[in-house]
């Protein structure tokens, strides 16, 4: 597993929003960024819409730890880069998860142009 109990899982994955808060370099968190979470398979995953500028994103990415919340579930993670091979497999998910959104708002976390803004977060030491 990734670190993640099945519960923890289930509770995340089932969430509507994550908040998200990245590491300063002190080790105080930055106040949280609520955005989508998606579960796919024993992963969690989490895209930044409008792309690699967005701030949350700029800052989880060069931090590379922080917490996040969900669920009921709290937990200090990494940051770690999507796998490319899991690209389809996460666009379904966000699209089974939030197409009642509509096209417009879901399609800035869906296609290729989100690849490279896309993340996992990881418990320590999972």
């Amino acid at each position: 597993m990734s670190g993640w109990t099945a519960d923890e899982l289930d509770r995340v994955g089932w969430a509507e929003e994550l908040r998200l808060a990245s590491c300063r370099p002190d080790g105080s968190l930055r106040p949280a960024a609520t955005i989508w979470v998606v579960r796919v398979g024993d992963d969690l995953v989490v895209r930044s819409a409008y792309g690699p500028g967005n701030g949350w994103f700029r800052r989880a990415q060069a931090a590379g730890s922080g917490r996040v919340e969900a669920g009921g579930v709290t937990k200090e993670v990494r940051f770690v880069a999507g796998d490319p091979a899991a690209h389809d497999a996460v666009d379904a998910a966000y699209h089974a998860k939030y197409d009642r959104h509509g096209p417009r708002i879901v399609g800035t976390v869906v296609g290729p142009q989100v690849a490279e803004v896309t993340l996992r977060p990881v418990p320590e030491g999972g």
